[in-house]
């Protein structure tokens, strides 16, 4: 057993105090341009720049850039012409992609049922995506939604389709404006979350992680769900699966928290402390009521309209708090 160091304690109570307070406005174009020289490196550290978002996020102007450098699609080190030739190798690369999936389409439907499953699937998904605003504007192409869905799914196998990986492309295609940029960005933001989101890789780690993140600070409500509210905590695999996208009251905020998420800050792997803290809200009416797991889960399906700024500082705040108790040596790894 080992006591993790109360320096970071201190940071990750004040960044939880920083957002909760919100000092500061979030970082605007004029500041984040600021943030290079005159050849378009940065000025400033990678670590100052990710402590920066997470406790005062991004203005949607910033937003796209900025998700570039925290995914990976964008070198931390390079200069503004280095990263025009990025985004040219990257479009070139995606249409010799699309290219290649052209021409072995007809092969892979005739020949691989795990495909044409999967064709069939995200077809549906898109069919009942929802693409409209509040006044009636369509909002996405489902054309390409699906095209780029499809894609990713031939280029890497690994991270198989699931159900929501449409809703969640749908958000980067909100956040870019070409195709291009949707699909990397995408394929960076799997890579990047994929011990959260990846069902094949992550999710069940993550629930493991969880379930002993409960023993430690909560054992009376880690108690109730070994007994009576049994099953619960594995069957909340769908907030890792979608990054909690279904958690919030608008796109802002699920952009917020997913942007956190890519920063590492205060620490890897926030998203099994976002899912302690989402699952405190449902804490007190569980052990009152004597939940079952599957009212326990039916409880936190319900949890809907959440504030990114609150949850963020609530997790935090839960890493603080980690900090001190004796911690296992590998949940102590698993988050720093």
């Amino acid at each position: 057993m080992t006591t993790l160091f109360p320096e970071n304690s201190l940071s990750a109570r004040q960044s939880a105090s920083f957002i909760l307070a919100k000092r500061k406005p979030p970082i605007d174009k004029t500041e984040w341009n600021s943030f290079f020289d005159e050849n378009g490196y940065l000025a400033k550290s990678r670590d100052f720049i990710c402590v920066n978002i997470l406790e005062r996020g991004l203005h949607p102007g910033v937003r796209t850039e900025a998700w570039k450098f925290l995914t990976g699609y964008y070198s931390w080190q390079s200069s503004q012409d280095e990263r025009l030739t990025v985004d040219s190798t990257r479009r070139k690369n995606y249409e010799a992609l699309c290219q290649m999936y052209e021409k072995i389409q007809p092969l892979l439907e005739n020949l691989h049922q795990n495909f044409t499953k999967t064709q069939n699937n995200i077809a549906c998904d898109i069919q009942k995506l929802y693409d409209k605003d509040p006044l009636g504007n369509i909002l996405v192409d489902k054309k390409r939604l699906e095209k780029i869905l499809l894609l990713s799914y031939v280029c890497n196998p690994q991270a198989e389709y699931q159900q929501g990986f449409h809703e969640m492309v749908m958000l980067f295609q909100l956040m870019v404006e070409h195709d291009h940029e949707t699909f990397w960005l995408f394929q960076f933001f799997l890579q990047k979350t994929e011990n959260s989101c990846v069902i094949t890789i992550g999710v069940g780690k993550n629930l493991d992680m969880l379930s002993r993140l409960i023993a430690i600070l909560d054992p009376t409500f880690a108690e109730h769900l070994k007994g009576k509210g049994a099953g619960a905590v594995q069957a909340l695999f769908p907030w890792f699966c979608l990054c909690f996208q279904h958690a919030f009251k608008s796109f802002d905020d699920v952009w917020r928290l997913w942007e956190v998420l890519l920063t590492g800050k205060p620490c890897r792997n926030l998203q099994v402390l976002v899912a302690y803290s989402m699952l405190q809200m449902v804490r007190e009416q569980v052990l009152l009521e004597g939940m079952s797991g599957d009212a326990i889960l039916l409880a936190c399906n319900n949890l809907i309209d959440l504030d990114a700024d609150e949850l963020i500082s609530a997790a935090c705040m839960v890493y603080a708090e980690l900090f001190q108790k004796d911690v296992p040596q590998p949940l102590k790894e698993f988050f720093l």
